[in-house]
């Protein structure tokens, strides 16, 4: 087992004997998401320079009043160990793990702008027929997407962004 696994099971562990599993899958995916948009945070988070308190101490003005105990403990542990730089991994792998625990395939959705409850359902429902699985959405706002959507479950990608639209028109152009 890798240490992104082992790290991804522990996270399991605790949110499950916590209770709070799928608050904790949220925070943690939404955190992760942050962090790797963000080039301020993973520079203060890995700089070696930063004494580790420091470093814990941003993670707790970030998530400190926001975020369930458990997950900031989770994330703080990360930190603390000098694996923040596997942080997204980490928890893709700990929400895929809570989604198949749960029967589920996890479906990680770009779009320009935030969904609706209704279009989240929507999306739910078209993604479980196209590929036959109970789905478990996790929405990224993402600008560069443009406008549509850009949705990935496991090995698979539906390209409905208007940036997708327009390279492929300049793909068939050539």
């Amino acid at each position: 087992m890798d240490r992104v696994e082992a790290y991804a099971n522990a996270f399991l562990e605790v949110a499950r004997a916590e209770g709070h599993l799928t608050d904790v899958e949220d925070e943690l995916y939404r955190f992760a998401r942050v962090y790797a948009g963000s080039d301020d945070l993973r520079m203060a988070l890995t700089d070696p320079a930063l004494p580790a308190e420091e470093r814990i101490a941003v993670i707790d003005d970030l998530l400190g009043r926001k975020a369930l105990p458990a997950s900031v403990a989770l994330v703080t542990m990360v930190v603390a160990a000098g694996r923040v730089q596997d942080l997204p991994a980490i928890v893709d792998r700990f929400v895929e793990e809570a989604a198949q625990l749960r029967d589920h395939e996890v479906a990680e959705v770009h779009t320009a702008v935030p969904l609706t409850p209704e279009q989240r359902q929507r999306l739910v429902e078209a993604l479980s027929r196209a590929t036959g699985k109970q789905i478990e959405l996790r929405v990224v706002v993402d600008t560069s997407v443009m406008g549509g959507l850009v949705a990935r479950v496991g090995d698979l990608v539906i390209d409905g962004s208007v940036r997708g639209r327009l390279d492929q028109l300049r793909r068939q152009r050539q």
